[in-house]
């Protein structure tokens, strides 16, 4: 695995998560980022049992922030905002894996794929993190081709 590998996916984790990714990119280790959810004390006792044995940390983005990962780790942000939160605070993932991102309420959203809604915001912070040499890719599992994500931003016109 080429650095440290930054997921977003709303679900947090699940199946793919624990079986495919982190067998494929050799995890040792995952790190959910969200302030809500590590304030939620039953998300953070039911997180870690679902990882399957795999150490799991809930923390919130600043926690995240302040520490330094190694290569085996992954990061699942549950929200884009808190992938480009997590880069705006110095932490460099090799890639970052815009897995599944559900419409919320209230916003207005275009459906990228199949499984990733997206804002004007959340177009102009992945355009960001591309401009900054960070790769942005559409990933569902190991298995499938890596899509360019600014690509597939553009033919949406985002």
């Amino acid at each position: 695995m080429a650095g440290v590998h930054l997921r977003v996916d709303n679900r947090l984790i699940h199946g793919q998560v624990t079986v495919a990714w982190t067998g494929g990119l050799r995890v040792r280790k995952l790190v959910v980022c969200n302030d809500e959810v590590a304030g939620d004390e039953l998300q953070r006792m039911l997180l870690p049992q679902a990882a399957r044995g795999l150490p799991t940390e809930v923390l919130t983005v600043a926690e995240v922030v302040e520490r330094v990962w190694g290569e085996d780790v992954m990061l699942i942000a549950k929200h884009p905002a808190d992938a480009f939160r997590l880069v705006e605070g110095g932490v460099r993932p090799g890639v970052v894996n815009v897995g599944n991102v559900a419409p919320r309420p209230g916003e207005q959203y275009t459906m990228v794929t199949r499984s990733i809604a997206v804002t004007a915001q959340d177009a102009e912070g992945y355009r960001r993190l591309a401009a900054e040499g960070i790769p942005v890719v559409a990933q569902m599992m190991p298995r499938d081709k890596a899509a360019d994500f600014t690509a597939l931003l553009d033919k949406k016109g985002l």
